[in-house]
C-alpha cells in the first residue's frame, strides 16, 4: 500500500510540475513586439498564473489567438479573437504596432483581426488575473479590453451589457460561432435565443409562462448583468442565481455551451476538472430549439444525439443544426401520399392555424393529407382529440413521457411504418439500470451469508480501486496524446458512416449506374472517370480510384471532409463507395468536360470566356487555401500543391463554361504525408510543366505550389498551347522547366505581347485585359515562392479595373 501511495504522489507531482511549466511566458507585450504562433512559449500569463493568452491549436495547422484557464484539463478556452477565421500555425503572429494598434496577421501577412486602436503614448498588452486581456497606456488607462467582446464565456467581474452577446461554439470541439445566444432582447430581458441561418426563436424563458411569471422585469433601461467572484449572478431584469458552491474561492465561468444550454462551472483545483454549479430551470437538452434542424429528432443515447426519421439523411454530420432531408419530393396527388409514424415524438412549434381540438384521428390525418403546406401532424394521446398540423418540422425530440405521435408525410411505399416504429423504440432501451439492481441484490445476499467474504471483497476492492487509479493516471500521463488521436479517428469514422447527406453507394449501384463502367469520360493519375445515371435521372461522374492503401475508417474520414466543401468553383462530391477493395467517388457531371479538351482543340474560346475561366478557377483555389474552414481545420497547411494538382485536365466546365476545380483532396485519400514530401508526393507529382521549382529540390510543398501551377494555366489560356508544347516552342534550348517563364518573358520583351497570344484572340485583342492576365501569370510563376501572391490576391488583381 505504501508503494502505491508513493506512486500516486509521484504522478501527481509530475502532473503538477507539468502544469507549472505551462506558466512560463511573458508578463506583457510591448510596442513593436510580437507573439508568434509557432513558438509555444510565446504566451502572456496573468500574474497569479490562472490565465494564459496565446495561439490555441484548433486544427492540424490552424490556430486562434485565445485566452484559456492554465490549470484546467485541456486548457479551457474563454475567449478567442479570430474564432471564425483561424490562422496557420506557421508564420502567423500578434503584433503591437507603434501606433497602438494590436494586430493579428496570418502567414501571408494579411490582416485577420485588430483592436482598431490608435495611441501616441507608450502602450502595452497585459493579461490580468481576471482573465481580461487589456491594451493600456503608461497611466494604466485601458484603451481596449477583451471583456468588451466576449465569445461564449462570461468570467467573474465581466459585465454582460446591451452591446455584448455570448455566442456558443458550433459543435463540441469546433470553435466556430454557433447559433445559440445569451443576450438582452429589445425588451431589456435576458433570453436564450436560437439564431439559426433560416429561423430565430427564443427558447428560454418560455413564452408561456410570461416574463412576469418567470420573475423578470422588462421595465429597465440599463441592460447590464454581472457574475461576481462568489458565484452570484445579478441582472438588471431581476434574473438572479447563485452557484451551488457559493462563496469566494473556486474559479468560475458562465458558458453558453454548444448544445444551447447556459451553464455555470466551478474549477476543481486539484483535478483541473470542471464541476457544474448551476443551469437554468426548464431547459431540457432535447427541447433546445434548432438543435437538430429540420426533420431532425433529438434523443438520448444517453447523451443528446440527433437522429433522422428512417429513410431520411443527415445533411451535415459535423453540424446537427442543418437537419435532415428526405430523398423524395412530395407530390400533390393525395392518393400517392402516406404518413410515417414516430411514436413518443413531437416537433415543437409551427402549428398551422388549422389546429383543432376534439376531432378524430382520421379527420386530423385527412386535413393534413389534402393541405400541401402541411408536412406532418401530431395527435395527442390524452383523449382530448388534439390535432397539430405542422407547416415545418423543427425542434424535434423523442422522450418516453411524450404523449403524442408525430406523423410525417411521405410517398406511399417509401417505408414500412411498422418496421420504422420497431427501430425507433429500440433506441429507448436501457439495460444499465437492470444490471445494476441485479448485481446489487446478489452482492447483498452473499454479504448476509458470509460477513468475512464481505470484508475480504471490500479490502480487495479498495486495493483494486487504488491500482486502477495508478493505471489510469499513468495512462493519462503517458498515452493521452495517442488515445486522443485514436478517439479522433473513431469520431471521423462515425461521422463519415452517418454522412449520408452525401450518400454512401454500394458497388452494385454504381456498376448499374455506369452500365458496367462502359462510358469512359476521363482518365488521370488517380483513376478512370465514367459517366453514370442515378435513379434514371441524375447524371453523375463516377471516379474509380486506383491504388488506395487506406483502411475504410481513414478513407471515410477524408471523404466526409471533402463532401462538406461547397463552392461554386469547386466540383461537388455527391457520395462515395467503399466496398472492400472498391473505392469510388461520385461527382456532379460537367457537360463541357475539362478545360484542355476545349482549349487545345478547334473550339474557339474568346477572351472574355478565358478571363472568366481564369477568375473562377482563382476563386475556387482561394476558397480552398484561405476560406474553407473544413479544409483549413482538416489539412496540414503544407499539402496544397499535391492535393489540388492545378492543370487544365482538372479544371472542369459546366454548360455555361463556369470553371470548377476537381481532384482537390486526392492526395489525402492516397495517404501521402507531408513529412514525406520528397518521397510520397513524388509518386503523384503530376504532369511535367505544371510543377513548381520546389518540387525538384524536395522542399516542403505549400499553397504557393498551387499558385505556380495556376500561373502556368494562365499562360496556356493566353497562348492556346499546352505547357509541354510551350516548352518545345519557346524554350528548345532550355532543359529546366522553370526556364519556360524566362523564355516567355524574353519573347514578350523582344517581339511583343502579340507574339505570345493565341492567334485566335487577335480579333478580340483587349490589350488592358490581356496585359492584366499576363501580369498575374508572371507573378504566379516566380521561382521564389515567397514572391508569388496568395490566391486571394490573384482574385483581387484580376478584378482590378474590371471592364
Amino acid at each position: 500500500m505504501k508503494v502505491l501511495t508513493f506512486l500516486l504522489i509521484l504522478l501527481f507531482a509530475a502532473t503538477f510540475s507539468q502544469s507549472q511549466e505551462q506558466l512560463q511566458g511573458m508578463p506583457s507585450l510591448r510596442r513593436g513586439n510580437s507573439l508568434k504562433a509557432e513558438e509555444e512559449n510565446n504566451v502572456l500569463v496573468s500574474p497569479d498564473g490562472t490565465f494564459t493568452s496565446g495561439f490555441y491549436k484548433v486544427g492540424a495547422n490552424a490556430s486562434c489567438y485565445s485566452i484559456w484557464f492554465t490549470k484546467s484539463v485541456n486548457k479551457t478556452v474563454v475567449w478567442m479573437a479570430n474564432r471564425d477565421r483561424p490562422v496557420s500555425k506557421r508564420g502567423s503572429k500578434l503584433t503591437l504596432h507603434a501606433n497602438g494598434n494590436l494586430v493579428l496577421t496570418d502567414a501571408l501577412g494579411s490582416l485577420v483581426w485588430s483592436t482598431n486602436t490608435i495611441s501616441n503614448e507608450d502602450t502595452e498588452v497585459v493579461l490580468l488575473d481576471t482573465g481580461n486581456l487589456v491594451l493600456r497606456n503608461q497611466a494604466k488607462r485601458v484603451i481596449w479590453q477583451s471583456f468588451d467582446s466576449p465569445t461564449d464565456t462570461l468570467l467573474p467581474t465581466q459585465p454582460l451589457t446591451k452591446n455584448t452577446t455570448l455566442v456558443s461554439m458550433r459543435s463540441q470541439g469546433t470553435y466556430l460561432s454557433g447559433f445559440y445566444n445569451f443576450k438582452f432582447d429589445d425588451n431589456s430581458v435576458l433570453f436564450l435565443i436560437y439564431n439559426g441561418p433560416q429561423l430565430s426563436s427564443v427558447y428560454w424563458p418560455r413564452i408561456i409562462p410570461s416574463v412576469f411569471e418567470s420573475g423578470r422585469n422588462p421595465y429597465n433601461s440599463s441592460r447590464v448583468a454581472i457574475l461576481d467572484v462568489a458565484g452570484q449572478f445579478i441582472s438588471s431584469d431581476n434574473m438572479q442565481f447563485k452557484a451551488s458552491d457559493y462563496g469566494v474561492g473556486p474559479k468560475r465561468r458562465l458558458t453558453m455551451d454548444y448544445d444551447g444550454i447556459l451553464r455555470l462551472y466551478s474549477l476543481g483545483e486539484p483535478t483541473g476538472m470542471w464541476e457544474l454549479s448551476w443551469l437554468p430551470d426548464g431547459v431540457d437538452a432535447c427541447r433546445v430549439q434548432g438543435l437538430c434542424g429540420e426533420y431532425g429528432i433529438c434523443t438520448y443515447k444517453p447523451e443528446p444525439t440527433c437522429t433522422c426519421p428512417s429513410g431520411f439523411f443527415l445533411n451535415d454530420p459535423s453540424d446537427w443544426s442543418k437537419g435532415c432531408s428526405p430523398p423524395f419530393n412530395l407530390t400533390q396527388d393525395t392518393s400517392k401520399l402516406d404518413f410515417l409514424e414516430l411514436p413518443y415524438t413531437d416537433y415543437y412549434g409551427y402549428d398551422m392555424v388549422s389546429y383543432t381540438l376534439g376531432i378524430s384521428f382520421e379527420a386530423c390525418r385527412n386535413s393534413c393529407l389534402v393541405d400541401s403546406k402541411c408536412l406532418g401532424f401530431g395527435y395527442a394521446l390524452d383523449g382530448k382529440g388534439e390535432c397539430y398540423p405542422k407547416s415545418l418540422l423543427l425542434n424535434g425530440y423523442r422522450l418516453s413521457d411524450v404523449k403524442s405521435i408525430i406523423h410525417v408525410k411521405i410517398p406511399k411505399g417509401f417505408l414500412n411504418p411498422g418496421a420504422v416504429q420497431t427501430r425507433l423504440e429500440t433506441h429507448d432501451l436501457n439495460c444499465s439500470a437492470v444490471r445494476f439492481h441485479v448485481s446489487t441484490d446478489l452482492e447483498t445476499e452473499k454479504g448476509n451469508g458470509n460477513q468475512y467474504m464481505k470484508y475480504l471483497v471490500g479490502f480487495l476492492s479498495s486495493f483494486g480501486v487504488i491500482e486502477a487509479i495508478c493505471i489510469s493516471l499513468t495512462w493519462w500521463f503517458v498515452f493521452r496524446k495517442q488515445a486522443h488521436e485514436e478517439m479522433v479517428n473513431m469520431g471521423y469514422m462515425a461521422l463519415a458512416i452517418n454522412a449520408v447527406g452525401f450518400k454512401r453507394f454500394t458497388y452494385a449501384e454504381l456498376k448499374k449506374a455506369t452500365n458496367n463502367f462502359k462510358h469512359e469520360i476521363g482518365e488521370g493519375g488517380f483513376g478512370t472517370v465514367y459517366k453514370g445515371v442515378l435513379d434514371g435521372e441524375r447524371v453523375v461522374a463516377v471516379k474509380r480510384l486506383e491504388g488506395i492503401v487506406q483502411g475504410d475508417a481513414e478513407f471515410w474520414a477524408e471523404v466526409s471532409v471533402i463532401g462538406n466543401i461547397n463552392h461554386m468553383n469547386l466540383v461537388k462530391l455527391y457520395g462515395f463507395c467503399a466496398d472492400n477493395d472498391h473505392k469510388l467517388l461520385v461527382y456532379e457531371y460537367m457537360e463541357n468536360g475539362s478545360l484542355d479538351k476545349l482549349l487545345f482543340s478547334d473550339v474557339e474560346l474568346d477572351l472574355e470566356q478565358r478571363y472568366n475561366i481564369a477568375l473562377g478557377t482563382a476563386k475556387g483555389l482561394s476558397y480552398l487555401h484561405e476560406e474553407c474552414l473544413e479544409w483549413v481545420l482538416h489539412c496540414d497547411g503544407e499539402i496544397w500543391g499535391g492535393s489540388c494538382h492545378v492543370k487544365p485536365q482538372n479544371i472542369l466546365l459546366d454548360e455555361h463554361l463556369e470553371p470548377k476545380v476537381a481532384d482537390f483532396g486526392m492526395s489525402k485519400l492516397f495517404k501521402l504525408d507531408n513529412d514525406d514530401a520528397g518521397n510520397g508526393f513524388s509518386r503523384v507529382r503530376g504532369t511535367r510543366g505544371y510543377m513548381a521549382p520546389e518540387w525538384m529540390v524536395n522542399l516542403k510543398i505549400d499553397s504557393k505550389a498551387d499558385v505556380y501551377s495556376y500561373g502556368i494555366v494562365l499562360l496556356e489560356l493566353l497562348s492556346g498551347k499546352s505547357a509541354s508544347i510551350l516548352l518545345t516552342a519557346f524554350a528548345q534550348e532550355y532543359t529546366e522547366h522553370n526556364q519556360l517563364v524566362q523564355c516567355v518573358t524574353e519573347k514578350i520583351r523582344v517581339e511583343g505581347l502579340k507574339e505570345v497570344i493565341d492567334p485566335r484572340l487577335h480579333h478580340n485583342f483587349n490589350r488592358n485585359k490581356l496585359e492584366r492576365l499576363m501580369k498575374v501569370a508572371l507573378l504566379c510563376v516566380q521561382e521564389d515562392r515567397s514572391a508569388r501572391p496568395a490566391m486571394s490576391k490573384v482574385v483581387e488583381l484580376l478584378l482590378e479595373n474590371d471592364e
